[in-house]
């Protein structure tokens, strides 16, 4: 199945669903996400089963963290070189196997911090190539009047499994081990890497220029679109206040104000819920002014951390999360979109490293401030902080000129 194939459905008003490449595409997400879901609680309780606590658990997360920016601008570079089915194959092959190891390990009883830290990273290093590859696959596929569409349906299936995949995850850990769930993630990344490899993209034609070199062009590129780099710049701020606010600071404030672990996995859920609704907006509503809806539907992720600052009752909480979900989700289809339509194919696995690394790099950054902040602040003080910090970037950033230019195609 070639790139050329793409154009077979591509009929005005036809569904992206109509044509056999995406499907396959739209499959391997389907199978990674069964996996992905299930992923975060096994490794919690692999870390806790070998006598770790927060500080072990920290230590492989950020493992896994750090080398993903170190390798994202070089991922995007290859991206723009090389066959992106066979980057993506290659990268979830390594994330496969680094969660087949892990897997391995707990089940030997052989699992240390440093181990699974090990793994971590390699797991971390292969989601660095995925994400740039991944980003450019979709606009191969199928026609851009088509995007938007396409993308919200690439989101439906880690959002549906996102519902009820920890649940699920949960009982696995608790009657079968954390193993098991971890070699399930394995193998639906091996069931993946095959249905990617199938698309068989082909790279785009090499600038015969060194990566240095390229990479320095694709900076170029990224310097000279002002809606990209604003709202990149605007995400640095955004994403970091949003995952100190309710990564860090909503579990503990949670379970101050509510019923602890209960609570939070409802608010969790609920959020998870909104992102799927939100899929479902993007599948019926195109708007014209594609990133400035882009850029508003993403500060809605300030309301559970407002709600969580101010004290409200659990209610307000779950509808703010699931508001919050439908914002994100919009954004995110809206964003994927803006890029594919808006950039060369030659140029996108760099420009959207460039994003992803501007966005990502705050973030532990943030993790930091919280935390030197929460020996002079209450937590809900920190958290209007962190809601007010999304307010305002998102502001500044509706007043570039470019985000109302930007439309969408088709």
């Amino acid at each position: 199945m070639t790139v050329d194939q793409r154009e077979r459905g591509a009929l005005p008003g036809a569904s992206p669903l109509r044509i056999p490449a995406f499907r396959r595409f739209l499959l391997a997400h389907l199978v990674s996400a069964t996996g992905s879901a299930m992923a975060p609680v096994a490794l919690a309780f692999a870390v806790i089963g070998q006598g770790g606590g927060a500080g072990s658990l920290g230590i492989v997360l950020t493992a896994n963290t750090v080398p993903t920016l170190v390798f994202l601008l070089m991922g995007g570079v290859l991206a723009d070189r090389m066959s992106r089915s066979r980057i993506l194959f290659l990268g979830n092959l390594g994330a496969g196997a680094a969660q087949a190891a892990i897997a391995v390990l707990v089940a030997t009883g052989s699992a240390t911090t440093f181990a699974i830290s090990v793994c971590a990273c390699l797991s971390g290093v292969s989601a660095a190539f995925i994400a740039p590859a991944a980003q450019g696959v979709a606009s191969r596929l199928v026609p851009k009047e088509q995007l938007q569409q396409a993308n919200a349906l690439v989101r439906v299936p880690g959002n549906a499994v996102k519902v009820i995949g920890p649940v699920v995850g949960g009982f696995v850990v608790s009657f079968t081990g954390p193993a098991w769930a971890l070699g399930w993630d394995a193998a639906t990344f091996g069931v993946a890497a095959l249905l990617l490899l199938g698309l068989r993209l082909a790279g785009a034609v090499p600038s015969g220029a060194g990566l240095v070199a390229d990479l320095r062009t694709g900076w170029a590129g990224f310097r000279s679109r002002s809606w990209l780099w604003s709202y990149t710049a605007a995400g640095t701020a955004v994403v970091a206040a949003w995952l100190a606010g309710f990564q860090l600071l909503g579990p503990l404030v949670a379970d101050h104000d509510f019923s602890g672990a209960r609570s939070w996995g409802l608010v969790q859920g609920a959020f998870a819920a909104g992102l799927l609704a939100g899929t479902v907006v993007c599948l019926v509503w195109k708007p014209r002014r594609l990133m400035l809806v882009c850029v508003l539907a993403s500060s809605g992720i300030m309301l559970p951390l407002a709600a969580l600052g101010l004290g409200l009752s659990l209610p307000w909480e779950l509808g703010a999360a699931v508001v919050a979900g439908i914002g994100l989700d919009v954004a995110i289809v809206s964003w994927s979109t803006i890029l594919q339509q808006q950039v060369r194919d030659d140029e996108l696995g760099r420009l959207s490293a460039f994003n992803a690394v501007g966005e990502r790099i705050a973030i532990p950054v943030g993790y930091l401030l919280v935390a030197v902040a929460s020996a002079h602040w209450s937590s809900h003080r920190i958290l209007l902080v962190c809601s007010a910090i999304i307010l305002l970037a998102t502001l500044a950033n509706a007043c570039v000129r470019d985000v109302y230019r930007i439309r969408r195609v088709g």
